[in-house]
């Protein structure tokens, strides 16, 4: 079997929260040129929603043509940073890259968010960015290609990206700033950078870009246009409001397939204010699927308030749910994962309303 000669071939990457996401998808494609992969994670077994843990991480990594090292690590624990940062030192002789992936998230605004998450968010995001770099920087000094990354956002200080999750904000902006600082101290020795992904989901914001709101967006809503259900005559506003979400869930209902249901595998209530508001339901979960005025007979994954001519902007897709969640118009309680899976039913409906 010829050598990998990959652009990475040979080099150590130690890259946190490696067991799963993004990290795992950084450690498969450093692994493609042959690179030695240190998986610091604390996932040792497989959660029933979250699949993935060190162990089938490093076999992921074996099989795409890394050397893989699985190390049991909590970014908050700096023992178990140095523990190992050191086996990977003498599993590989060094260090050439690290990557601050391991994060925490709670996308809550200041009332709703428990002082014990506000601590997770800190320790995890800020903390554990900087002990991580820390205990690795002696070691990538060493290196010929040394490299620190992090993911984190670019400081924008736009005060809607503080608004509704002061302190998850102020956790990844720890992140981003240790990648200014440290940039400056070690120039010429380290690089260090922050990388910042789109998502390509609109219910789960690409966080802290100003990319919105786009000019149809603002017209429509400084106009407080409401959408026209297509192949109906224009309505007068007050006529459309009565009978929009009745209708929305109409249609909705009619779309379902068993392949949504599956694929999902979540039950959304909506908190509905204004007229034809109130409380709606949407089974993801059983059976073929239910919609219905009232709340669920299971609990709720995802609770959704807004306003009813929201609520139709939104499944028309006449109003970004990214804008909507930003500004506070959508405000979201429950499983983040599964209000994203809502988006491709919303894709669908699009071209029904």
């Amino acid at each position: 079997m010829l050598p990998n000669t990959g652009k990475l071939a040979g080099c150590t990457v130690f890259i946190t929260g490696a067991s799963r996401g993004i990290g795992k998808a950084i450690a498969l494609k450093a692994a493609k040129d042959g690179a030695n992969i240190v998986i610091a994670a604390k996932t040792t077994q497989a959660h029933p929603r979250l699949p993935g843990t060190i162990y089938t991480a490093a076999e992921e990594i074996e099989a795409a043509g890394g050397k893989a090292l699985p190390c049991i690590v909590d970014v908050r624990d700096e023992q178990q940073i140095s523990n190992a940062v050191e086996k990977a030192v003498e599993k590989f002789g060094g260090i050439d890259i690290l990557v601050n992936n391991a994060s925490a998230i709670s996308l809550t605004n200041t009332l709703e968010t428990p002082t014990k998450r506000v601590d997770l968010m800190m320790n995890v995001n800020t903390r554990g960015t900087y002990l991580t770099s820390k205990a690795c920087i002696p070691y990538l000094k060493k290196s010929k290609v040394a490299h620190i990354l992090n993911l984190s956002p670019p400081l924008n200080l736009n005060p809607l990206w503080f608004k509704q999750h002061c302190a998850y904000t102020i956790a990844k902006y720890g992140m981003s700033m240790c990648v200014l600082g440290m940039a400056e101290e070690f120039k010429g020795e380290i690089a260090v950078n922050a990388l910042w992904p789109k998502t390509g989901h609109s219910l789960l914001p690409d966080m802290f870009l100003d990319e919105y709101p786009d000019p149809v967006t603002k017209k429509t809503e400084s106009h407080g246009a409401v959408p026209e259900l297509k192949g109906e005559k224009p309505q007068s506003p007050a006529e459309q409001r009565s009978g929009a979400v009745e209708e929305t869930f109409r249609i909705v209902k009619d779309s379902l397939t068993d392949d949504i249901v599956k694929a999902t595998q979540a039950v959304f209530q909506f908190e509905l204010s204004g007229e034809d508001g109130g409380t709606w339901f949407l089974d993801l979960k059983n059976k073929s699927g239910n919609v219905g005025y009232g709340e669920p007979s299971d609990h709720a994954d995802v609770v959704m308030s807004m306003s009813t001519d929201d609520f139709v902007k939104m499944f028309s897709g006449k109003l970004k749910p990214t804008m909507a969640f930003m500004s506070g118009k959508l405000k979201i309680k429950g499983n983040m994962a599964l209000a994203v899976k809502l988006e491709k039913l919303m894709n669908q409906l699009q071209a029904k309303l």
